[in-house]
């Protein structure tokens, strides 16, 4: 239950998919979340950054080896998704 009370927080998800491929800045994250507060965004990295999904490194934050993990777990959920969204549009 606690991972999903850590996903499900608002924007915790959108931070992780952002950082799956690339680390971003504090500015990038804030950009690619449509300008999420200065705020909310410390107080998400933090949580994040506490439950080793993420750290900071000279590149920005980053996903650690659980954050791609973690990722790499979803794959099948994004997979469903997409799909979804197709027999949505028929």
């Amino acid at each position: 239950m606690a991972a999903f009370d850590l996903l499900g927080t608002k924007w915790n998800m959108r931070i992780l998919w952002e950082l799956r491929s690339k680390p971003l800045s504090f500015r990038g994250i804030q950009n690619q979340c449509n300008g999420m507060s200065p705020s909310v965004l410390n107080s998400r990295i933090k949580q994040l950054s506490e439950a080793r999904l993420i750290y900071t490194s000279e590149e920005g934050y980053q996903l650690t080896e659980l954050g791609y993990s973690l990722m790499q777990t979803l794959d099948p959920l994004r997979d469903w998704a997409t799909s979804w969204e197709d027999a949505l549009q028929q």
